[in-house]
């Protein structure tokens, strides 16, 4: 339990049988699980987020992934516009 109240933020990763056989399902989650550690102190305390691999996972370089997952979480992140609801 974490002092204080605040809970820590959880990451559940989704790795469906479209990305490929369990040893790549099971390497593209290990991958997305060690590129998502540094961004945990960006996610609000408390908060739930799932990841899910697209096909293009089981295949893409280590560079490619790390790009997508920051770029999702950016547009994740990024404060709502006043337009939007």
């Amino acid at each position: 339990m974490v002092s204080g109240g605040a809970a820590p933020p959880l990451v559940g990763f989704i790795v469906a049988r479209t990305v490929g056989n369990a040893v790549v399902r099971n390497t593209a989650r290990r991958r997305l699980r060690h590129l998502m550690r540094p961004h945990l102190d960006r996610l609000p305390a408390g908060s739930l987020l799932v990841v899910r691999a697209n096909p293009s996972a089981g295949t893409a370089r280590p560079d490619e992934l790390a790009a997508d997952l920051e770029s999702a979480l950016d547009r994740l992140l990024r404060p709502a516009s006043k337009g939007r609801r």
